[in-house]
């Protein structure tokens, strides 16, 4: 062809391609056509000013005024008062950071590169081959290409007529340039295909005839930060000063300074230290050791407290429930016999292997009680225990006292709570305050100490110059009373026990005097100056404490020994006992006294009869009476059997008699009434204490008349003691002067 005919065809398709294009940008969506301007006044629509009717008119300073409005990144909608609890301040607290940001549009979207193995499950899925995958990226490429090359305008097709022509020149033979020629249309064709591919994502045709969609319209934007510039800082300080030292050491001088610090080292062990302040300094460092550990636990001592009675009370909601509400219904068809409900059982591991040796309720708090352990049995001595439980917490005890040696008995300071005083089995008593571990005051060889083991202790009302004082009495024979003055003990006997028989001799012909063993003793609700005392011989020895020499009344009352004796709290003249012998009596103090020097007197003390008594066929350990009847008491065996009486209702069988044991083989040790629920608690050699509720029948109390008042505590105890005088005058032994009147006027 010749080279004019080439150029004009050039030049058509060239036109042709314009042409097209102008079309093609016309009728996209998303592409511009970039012109002078003259061809847009055809389509353009002229703007119609459209004013509604109640609209203002404005003048020009008006319409000239500026409102300033400033954008910020704030949500308007975003609360501003938002508060949260804090834990820290105890208190709500406004939140000064708001979340200021709002999403309006959001569009998850996917993109798998193509040589993954999930993009060619997808191509395998569509029956895509591997061929029309590289057409694809093939065509993808030309889309990017030729949308790089719109961006240029007509400039590029500028360039791209250059670069044929420079082929044209390049080509060497006619041939290749006829097949060029012929070729150049369709390749043009080509690239106006693929741009209109690039403007709109049109589907295309492959070599095997089907259609290839271009799936994503995808953009790379990147900007680049700003990259803080490093900097250093650096400061140099002036280098310490130096001095150069030399010298030269001879074996003589190494001498001398080993002499010499050797004398320094005799010096400091010639120096005596008190031991006293060691211990001093070492309790000091471990109070404060002790104090600075125990900071953070006393901070939430009251509320983790609280929080643990909350979960025992959720535990034990059954036995609450039934201790506060529960009264045994079959009572009402029975009406000479009681049950006892078990409630709590109160353990404590390190108390196992001790026995329980005393039980006394808080005269405060009346779910707190103290109990004392230690052991009967002489020849396994070992270290005791004071333990605080309440009923409001029966899985571990509130407070825990462990002592040296084993405890015998104890008593609750009835003004001051918070003074426990202990007699333990070593002979020595002391004085416990709650808030320390150790013992305040304790009795030692120097001041008084038994030398036998003290079976019990009772505090008593304060002397004329307001000092504490309490009372003990030990197998040795002694009653001490023990006065608190400042921070000391004072001692002073009270009595001593002593036997009627004559003093035994001695081996080298010496006379012995042979001594009483006390095991257990009361005093007087009212007379405060006399008291009782029980001793293994099985004697009741009225004593008082004006006269130190000889006692006021002595009665034989048991075979063996005595283990309890108690005033009755209703009635001045009634007391009971129990012993060893199985028994439990009930006596009156008579108003004769007898003395046990005198033959006579023993005579008549011998033959003196109790006023109840009860065979228990055991060993009876404790005996108490209710403190809301004057005619109920209970006991308590070796055999894990707990009696309660009522003699208003029985004077010789029980009302209950109840194992509460739970093992065999384990005995009950002492007896204890709460002063204001009805329930008692009962203690066993095993270091187990158990509480028990007593049913209706158990607990009778006098019926108050409708419409009148409640009576006082003195009509109370008027009416108690009545209703026991009533059953005394049934039992007791008629005057003998009664029993000679008859007979007198029979003669007359």
């Amino acid at each position: 062809m010749p080279p004019k005919a080439m150029g004009k065809g050039k030049q058509a398709g060239a036109s042709d391609i314009s042409r097209r294009r102008t079309t093609r940008m016309r009728d996209g969506d998303d592409m511009t056509d970039i012109g002078d301007g003259t061809e847009n006044d055809d389509w353009m629509h002229s703007k119609a000013l459209v004013k509604p009717d109640d609209q203002l008119d404005l003048s020009e300073q008006q319409l000239k005024e500026e409102f300033t409005r400033i954008l910020t990144a704030n949500n308007p909608h975003a609360p501003q008062n938002i508060v949260r609890y804090s834990f820290k301040e105890r208190q709500y607290k406004q939140i000064s950071s708001v979340d200021q940001l709002a999403i309006h549009f959001a569009l998850d979207g996917n993109m798998l590169h193509k040589d993954s193995d999930e993009a060619r499950r997808q191509m395998a899925k569509l029956g895509m081959p591997d061929g029309e995958a590289t057409g694809l990226s093939l065509i993808s490429q030309a889309v990017q290409s030729e949308h790089a090359g719109s961006e240029g305008g007509e400039g590029a097709g500028a360039g791209a007529a250059e670069g044929e022509d420079q082929q044209k020149e390049e080509s060497s033979s006619p041939v290749n340039e006829q097949t060029e020629l012929e070729q150049e249309p369709i390749l043009e064709l080509g690239k106006d295909e693929g741009r209109e591919d690039a403007a709109t994502p049109a589907p295309a045709a492959a070599a095997g005839g089907k259609k290839l969609t271009n799936q994503f319209n995808y953009s790379e934007r990147a900007s680049q930060t700003y990259n803080n510039p490093y900097r250093e800082r650096g400061t140099a300080t002036e280098p310490p000063p130096r001095a150069t030292f030399s010298g030269n050491v001879t074996q003589w001088e190494i001498f001398d300074a080993y002499n010499e610090d050797f004398e320094k080292q005799e010096k400091n062990k010639e120096k005596k230290v008190v031991p006293g302040r060691q211990a001093e300094e070492k309790t000091r460092k471990k109070l404060t050791i002790t104090e600075t550990q125990s900071d953070d636990v006393t901070r939430i001592q009251n509320a983790a407290q609280i929080v643990e009675r909350m979960v025992n009370q959720n535990t034990y909601d059954d036995i609450a429930q039934d201790f506060k509400y529960w009264d045994d219904p079959s009572d009402e068809y029975r009406e000479n016999e009681g049950t006892l409900l078990p409630l709590w059982r109160f353990t404590f591991e390190k108390a196992k292997k001790l026995a329980v040796t005393s039980l006394c309720w808080n005269p405060k708090y009346k779910d707190l009680f103290a109990v004392s352990f230690g052991s009967y049995d002489f020849m396994k001595q070992g270290n005791g225990m004071i333990l605080f439980y309440s009923l409001k917490n029966p899985s571990f005890p509130e407070f825990i006292y462990e002592t040296d040696s084993g405890l015998m008995c104890l008593d609750v300071h009835p003004e001051h709570p918070y003074l426990v005083v202990v007699g333990f089995y070593d002979g020595s008593v002391g004085v416990f305050n709650v808030e320390r571990k150790e013992p305040v005051h304790r009795c030692t060889a120097k001041n008084g100490k038994h030398t036998d083991p003290v079976w019990q202790v009772r505090w008593q009302k304060d002397d004329l110059e307001n000092n504490h004082n309490f009372y003990s009495i030990s197998s040795d024979g002694r009653i001490v009373q023990w006065t608190i003055i400042k921070n000391e003990l004072i001692y002073q006997d009270v009595i001593q026990l002593t036997l009627p028989e004559a003093p035994a001799e001695g081996p080298d012909g010496t006379k012995v005097s042979t001594v009483g063993c006390g095991t257990a003793f009361d005093f007087h609700r009212s007379n405060d100056y006399m008291f009782l005392v029980g001793t293994e011989e099985g004697k009741i020895h009225t004593c008082s404490k004006a006269y130190s020499s000889q006692f006021l009344d002595t009665n034989l009352a048991h075979n063996m020994a005595v283990y309890q004796v108690r005033w009755n709290p209703w009635h001045p003249n009634i007391y009971i006992t129990c012993s060893a012998d199985w028994s439990v009596k009930i006596w009156e103090v008579s108003d004769k006294t007898t003395v046990d020097t005198n033959s006579e007197n023993t005579e008549n003390v011998s033959t003196r009869k109790p006023l109840f008594h009860f065979d228990l066929n055991n060993s009876v350990g404790d005996v108490a009476w209710a403190p809301y009847s004057s005619t109920v008491f209970a006991a308590v065996t070796a055999d894990g059997k707990v009696f309660v009486y009522d003699l208003n209702v029985n004077k010789y069988e029980p009302l209950c008699e109840q194992m509460v044991a739970v093992k065999k083989k384990t005995k009950l040790t002492h007896i204890e009434f709460n002063p204001v629920y009805p329930i008692i608690i009962v203690g066993d050699d095993r270091g187990n204490v158990t509480s028990l509720k007593l049913s209706p029948n158990l607990k009778k109390m006098p019926k108050e008349k409708k419409g009148q008042p409640a009576m006082d505590p003195a009509q109370r105890e008027a009416l108690e003691q009545a209703k026991l005088d009533k059953l005394l005058n049934m039992v007791r032994d008629p005057p003998a002067d009664v029993s000679k009147a008859p007979a007198a006027t029979e003669k007359k």
